[in-house]
C-alpha cells in the first residue's frame, strides 16, 4: 500500500423506504462501509514485528479489532497475502517472513491467524476482507526466498523490476496460478469479501524497464501496442476472478483499490480535472473498465489528497468517482496516515478527514470510507479517531447491500423472549425458517428502546448489537435496573440482507432488592 513514497512520487508528476434499505440520514446513516486496512508487509501493522509468540500475536490483534469497532469500523482489510507467501495455514504458498521471521516457518500448530481474524472480527460485527498482492514476489534484491517459494519452482514466471521480482501477468499460466491462490481462501475460509490493492504493473522508477518483451511476443492475444496489451492481462485477471469467486460462493465480495486517478482530463476527455499519475497509463490497470464491466462489487480509490491539493483536489475525485459508479459500490479510501505531517499544511487541520467524510455523506453514490492504515489511529490520527468514534461514528452501521450478488430477505428471527436478570436483560430467539434461497441467518441485530421511545429501526442509534454470527442468545448488561425497554431483533444473511423485525418485547430491568 502506497504511503509516504506515494506522496514524494506525486510531487514529481505533478504538473418508500425498504425495511433494510440505506437510511438517507447524513448525521448517522444505518448502512456504510466503514473499513481500515490492516497490513502486515514489513509489520506495518501487525504482528507488530516478527517472532512474536501465538498469544501475543492474538492479543495485539484482539487489541487492534478492539480498537476500531470502538471508533465505529464495520470492516477489516487484513492483508493476507503481501509476497507470494500466506497468512493462513490452507495455502500452497510459504508461510510470510513477517509472522515468524523467516520465510516458510509456521507458527504454532492448531493456530491459523486468517481464521482466528475472521472469527474475532465477525464476533464483533465486522467483515473481514482478504487482501491480496496479486502480482508481487519479493520486496528487495536481498530477500530470504524459502526453496518452496514460486520464484525459485519457478522462475520463469517473474520479471525483475527495480531488484523486486514480480509476476508476469501475460502468461496465461500465471493469471491462472493467482486465481488458484486466491480460490483456496474463498473456498476455505468464512471470508466476507476478495480484495486488491494498487499494485498491478509497478509504479515507475526512473531508468528501469519492464522485461516483458518475450512475453508480449509469445502471447499477443491480438494486440501490437504493449500498452493495452498491459492493460488487458490485468483485465483477464479481473474478469476470471470475478467469475471464480462468485461461483464458488456468490456472497464474496470483490473490490479493488486502486490509485485514485483513472485518468486525467487533458489524457482523456472522460478523465478527471486533475494532473497526476494516472492508473491508466503508468500502471496499466483500467480501473474505471473493471466497473462499467461490473467485474468488481466495489472499488475503493485511494484518495490520499486533501481538498486543497491542486493537482488532484480530494472533492474533484469523489466527485468524478461518484459519476463513474455503473450501479457498484464505491468507498473512499483515506489517508489517516497523512494527518499531521508537514509536507502540506492541510493536513495538519484536525478536520481534515471528518471534513472528508461529511462531504462523502453528501454524496447518495458514494458508500463509505476505508482508511490507511490501522497503526495511524494509535499514532498521528489519535484525534481522528476520536471525531469518529465520538461523532461521525457514533453509532454502529451495516455494510450496504449489493442487490446485484443477493436481494432476497431472510426470514424473521422466532419466538424471542427477554428476562430480567440480576447481571441484566437475557434475550433469546430461535434462528429464522429458511427463506427462498435456503439461507436462514448469519448475523443479528438487536435493537432496544427506552420506554415511550418509538419504535424505529431505520435509526442507529437504536441498534444495541450488531453480530455476524449465528448466535440466538444475548445479555443486555448495559440496562437501569427498575427501567422498562422494548426489544427487536433482525436476522441478516451473508449479504448483511435484514429481515422483517421480531418483536417487540417489552421487559422490567430487575431492580435490587428494597431493603429489610
Amino acid at each position: 500500500m502506497l504511503k509516504l513514497t506515494l506522496y514524494a512520487l506525486l510531487s514529481i508528476l505533478i504538473l418508500p423506504i425498504p425495511l433494510a434499505a440505506q437510511n438517507t440520514s447524513k448525521i448517522a446513516p444505518k448502512r456504510e462501509f466503514r473499513g481500515v486496512w490492516v497490513a502486515t508487509v514489513s509489520n506495518i501493522d501487525w504482528p507488530s514485528k516478527p517472532g512474536l509468540s501465538v498469544d501475543k500475536q492474538k492479543q495485539e490483534l484482539i487489541g487492534l479489532l478492539e480498537q476500531h469497532k470502538a471508533n465505529g469500523m464495520n470492516a477489516i482489510v487484513l492483508q493476507v497475502r503481501p509476497a507470494a507467501d500466506a497468512f493462513y495455514t490452507k495455502s500452497r504458498e510459504p508461510w510470510s517472513q513477517w509472522l515468524m521471521g523467516k520465510q516458510g516457518i509456521a507458527p504454532s500448530p492448531g493456530y491459523d491467524p486468517l481464521a482466528f481474524a475472521i472469527k474475532e472480527a465477525h464476533f464483533r460485527g465486522m467483515e473481514l476482507h482478504a487482501w491480496f498482492n496479486p502480482y508481487r514476489a519479493t520486496m528487495s534484491p536481498n530477500a530470504l526466498i524459502h526453496e518452496d517459494h514460486m520464484t525459485r519452482k519457478r522462475p520463469d514466471l517473474f520479471f525483475t523490476y527495480a531488484g523486486k521480482k514480480q509476476f508476469d501477468p501475460g502468461i496465461p499460466e500465471v493469471r491462472e496460478y493467482i486465481v488458484q491462490v486466491i480460490l483456496d481462501v474463498v473456498k476455505g475460509y468464512d471470508i466476507d469479501g476478495i480484495h486488491f490493492d494498487d499494485y498491478f504493473y509497478p509504479y515507475p522508477v526512473a531508468g528501469q524497464r519492464i522485461n516483458d518483451g518475450a512475453t508480449f511476443s509469445k502471447y499477443p492475444n491480438g494486440f501490437t501496442n504493449v500498452n493495452d496489451w498491459r492493460r488487458n492481462n490485468v483485465d483477464l485477471l479481473i474478469k476470471q476472478l470475478d467469475d471464480s469467486i462468485h461461483h464458488y460462493k456468490k456472497y464474496i465480495k470483490f473490490g479493488i483499490s486502486p490509485f485514485g486517478i483513472w485518468r486525467n482530463s487533458n489524457e482523456d476527455p472522460q478523465g478527471s480535472a486533475t494532473n497526476g499519475l494516472s492508473n491508466y497509463a503508468e500502471l496499466f490497470a483500467d480501473s474505471r473498465k473493471w466497473v462499467k464491466e461490473g467485474w468488481v462489487d466495489y472499488i475503493n480509490p485511494q484518495i490520499y489528497f486533501s481538498f486543497t491539493r491542486k493537482a488532484a483536489p480530494f472533492g474533484t475525485l469523489v466527485d468524478w468517482w461518484s459519476n463513474n459508479t455503473y450501479g457498484r459500490h464505491l468507498y473512499i479510501g483515506q489517508a489517516a496516515y497523512l494527518m499531521n505531517q508537514k509536507m502540506e499544511a492541510a493536513w495538519r487541520e484536525p478536520d481534515q478527514i471528518p471534513e472528508q467524510v461529511r462531504y462523502i455523506r453528501n454524496n447518495n453514490r458514494v458508500q463509505g470510507s476505508v482508511y490507511f492504515s490501522s497503526k495511524s489511529f494509535s499514532t498521528v490520527a489519535r484525534a481522528t479517531g476520536d471525531s469518529l468514534r465520538n461523532d461521525l461514528y457514533k453509532y454502529p452501521a451495516l455494510p450496504p447491500q449489493m442487490p446485484w450478488l443477493d436481494d432476497i430477505v431472510p426470514n424473521k428471527p422466532q419466538q424471542l423472549t427477554a428476562d430480567a436478570m440480576d447481571d441484566g436483560v437475557h434475550l433469546k430467539w430461535m434462528k429464522p425458517l429458511k427463506a427462498e434461497d435456503d439461507e436462514t441467518a448469519s448475523g443479528y441485530v438487536i435493537y432496544r428502546f427506552e420506554e415511550g421511545e418509538p419504535i424505529d429501526i431505520l435509526n442507529a442509534k437504536n441498534i444495541l448489537k450488531i453480530s455476524f454470527e449465528d448466535f440466538t442468545s444475548y445479555i443486555d448488561t448495559g440496562v437501569e435496573k427498575g427501567k422498562r425497554y422494548n426489544y427487536l431483533v433482525t436476522a441478516l444473511d451473508r449479504l448483511k440482507n435484514e429481515s422483517e423485525p421480531s418483536g417487540p418485547v417489552g421487559i422490567l430491568a430487575k431492580q435490587d432488592p428494597m431493603p429489610q
